[in-house]
């Protein structure tokens, strides 16, 4: 049983996709089908009941997954703590706004796994936090939206460009979710979860779109769906001014990362998922020619469960 075989197991359990799986491997489907194959020949066990329509986990995968999980977690924490031996003590790593308890995770496990590496945040908007770590200013940086590619056109989003930098590569981690924010005296607020079409009436504060492109096309394209183009309010710089706007109870509605509103402690404002899903995928932006950050890789992957902030403060303008 070789590690390589349990990386391609988990990540296609994980994503029920041998496609995905082999994306976010950065490997060929075939290659990850073929490690698969060889582990359950070594196992004598199918692990995935495979369909043309489906991949799920047959009852021995599952049981056979928990103990998966443990091996390359070892091994993660046996790479990261040989990494830090050789290391510079100091990670520059570039942040986006709404990461909420997942940052908590990852300056918790550098404080336990890598004590004596110092992770040094730096927020900026994409395009500079991107020209820093191209540079080596920053060791790694998120970034929120679609993953850039190398031969994107001169029409792309100013936040997805990548012409400048194509010694990046980018790694998949998680999707973010956004919810709805309005006042909480508005009837929709009683809604276990709020329909698009609903707000159409209702002023949209946003961000103006040079800041956030990605967010506010996400945004603006779902309305389309719903049915109406939304009317546009003020911008406001940051979340906490957004949020303000809201709390006195003016008929008005925003969307704000899912992290940033289980952080927001305010009877003033309610936060309700959306019926339609509203979601913008987040990855690790790295120098091909740099060691990959593992213990970094590993603590976003596979969060643990931290204590909330009591508040935002963010900036909205990150993306």
């Amino acid at each position: 049983m070789e590690l390589r075989q349990l990386r391609c197991f988990v990540a296609v359990a994980e994503e029920l996709h041998f496609g995905r799986a082999a994306e976010r491997l950065l490997l060929g489907q075939p290659a990850v089908s073929q490690q698969v194959r060889r582990l359950e020949r070594e196992l004598r066990v199918e692990l995935f009941d495979r369909s043309p329509r489906h991949v799920r986990l047959t009852p021995a995968g599952e049981r056979f997954l928990p103990a998966a999980r443990n091996v390359l977690a070892a091994e993660d924490a046996a790479r990261a703590l040989a990494a830090d031996l050789a290391a510079p003590t100091v990670l520059r790593l570039g942040t986006v706004t709404g990461l909420g308890e997942r940052l908590d995770d990852i300056l918790d496990a550098y404080r336990r796994q890598a004590p004596t590496v110092r992770v040094e945040l730096d927020s900026l908007p994409v395009r500079e936090r991107l020209t820093r770590l191209a540079d080596g200013r920053l060791d790694a940086a998120f970034v929120r939206g679609t993953v850039p590619h190398q031969n994107q056109n001169q029409n792309q989003n100013p936040d997805q460009a990548q012409d400048q930098a194509p010694d990046l590569r980018y790694l998949p981690l998680w999707q973010d979710e956004l919810v709805i924010a309005l006042p909480a005296g508005h009837p929709l607020a009683d809604r276990p979860e709020v329909d698009l079409a609903d707000l159409a009436a209702l002023p949209l504060l946003l961000t103006e779109r040079r800041n956030h492109p990605t967010l506010v096309d996400l945004v603006t394209a779902a309305c389309a769906e719903a049915g109406f183009r939304p009317l546009l309010g003020p911008p406001h710089s940051t979340l906490q001014n957004t949020l303000a706007s809201i709390g006195t109870g003016a008929p008005m509605w925003t969307v704000v990362y899912a992290a940033n509103a289980r952080m927001t402690n305010t009877r003033r404002i309610a936060f309700r998922p959306s019926r339609t899903p509203l979601t913008l995928p987040v990855s690790l932006a790295v120098r091909r020619s740099a060691p990959l950050p593992r213990l970094l890789l590993a603590t976003c992957r596979n969060p643990t469960t931290s204590t909330p902030s009591p508040a935002p403060t963010s900036n909205d303008q990150d993306s």
